[in-house]
């Protein structure tokens, strides 16, 4: 039987991984600050602790034969587009991925995953929504819109160096704004998918509901699922270098929102406010996925938002009838 460790494993993501390795019937180790918030860990062993810290590192990194790297401190776009939160998000992701890399190198870990991100992306191939360039080769020169798309790059670097000085076969992922039930979705963490379906499931007839920005910003969004093959065929393949994640079906977020409401199917209009937004235009581009990992999204936006709608919309309700008790 073979071994991972999944650091992160708590996480939306993190959590989907360690249920498709036991499927694949892997020794699961999660390792995290905290257990799924939505559904029991079917991790082998789950070990609560702070990665920040290089001696919980020391004890949870071990032999193993495959890490999973994706503990981060992240959020939505009210989390790292405002400002508030760059120190915390740049120094705790930063030495999590310190700690993380020095221990690989020690302990020999033969194979590693890194999940970076769509953020890393420059400003100015995001400022058309039409038209955004994505392609994995456009990273450089370097200018990310936030801080945690610079964080991000570093540490895509740091992994990289990881391969050349000491051998260790490392495979990154750009992953595109991953979505799907049981994940976060209210607290100020939520991404765009999750607290638009918690505002319209959380509204009556006749409601406005607020968007952020002109609501013409575009973005793609990739079912949790199909993020989940992908990153298990990457990990499989020879393929060496950063690879999107992700889906090309790009869609404004007032469009998103507009379909999450036919869902739905309330009567309800969209008000746009100020608020972060981020870049105005971004999408995945596959080519590489198509390519060398003979993968490519197959789900419609649309099922996928049903999907989560529909989870989302019975926590609303849930938590209405606790309150009501």
């Amino acid at each position: 039987m073979k071994t991972a460790i999944i650091t992160g494993a708590g996480g939306f993501i993190g959590n989907y991984l360690v249920n498709a390795l036991r499927e694949q019937n892997f020794y699961v180790v999660g390792v995290d600050l905290k257990y799924p918030e939505f559904q029991t860990s079917l991790a082998n062993e789950f070990i609560i602790g702070d990665l920040r810290e290089q001696s919980v590192v020391r004890q949870v990194i071990g032999p193993a034969d495959e890490l999973y790297q994706l503990a981060a401190d992240m959020g939505g776009a009210g989390y790292i587009f405002t400002g508030q939160h760059d120190t915390d998000i740049m120094r705790n992701s930063a030495l999590i991925n310190l700690n993380i890399v020095e221990q690989a190198q020690q302990k020999k870990i033969h194979k590693l995953f890194y999940s970076s991100s769509a953020c890393i992306y420059p400003q100015r191939n995001q400022t058309d929504p039409l038209n955004p360039d994505c392609a994995e080769h456009t990273a450089y020169p370097a200018d990310p819109d936030c801080e945690y798309g610079w964080e991000k790059l570093f540490s895509e670097r740091l992994y990289t160096a990881l391969t050349k000085n000491y051998g260790t076969t490392v495979k990154i992922a750009r992953y595109h704004n991953i979505f799907g039930p049981k994940g976060t979705w209210t607290g100020g963490k939520e991404k765009a998918p999750a607290a638009i379906c918690r505002k319209v499931a959380e509204a009556k007839d006749g409601d406005l509901i607020d968007i952020w920005g002109s609501g013409s910003q575009t973005r793609s969004f990739l079912y949790i699922d199909e993020c989940i093959e992908a990153t298990l065929r990457l990990m499989n393949s020879d393929f060496s270098g950063p690879i999107n994640i992700g889906s090309e079906e790009m869609i404004s977020i007032n469009q998103m929102a507009q379909l999450i409401i036919d869902i739905s199917g309330k009567n309800l209009t969209i008000q746009n406010i100020p608020g972060p937004e981020g870049v105005m235009g971004r999408n995945s581009n596959n080519n590489l996925a198509r390519r060398y990992l003979n993968w490519d999204y197959s789900l419609t936006l649309k099922q996928g938002l049903e999907k989560t709608y529909q989870w989302i919309e019975s926590q609303v309700n849930e938590n209405y009838n606790r309150k009501q008790r």
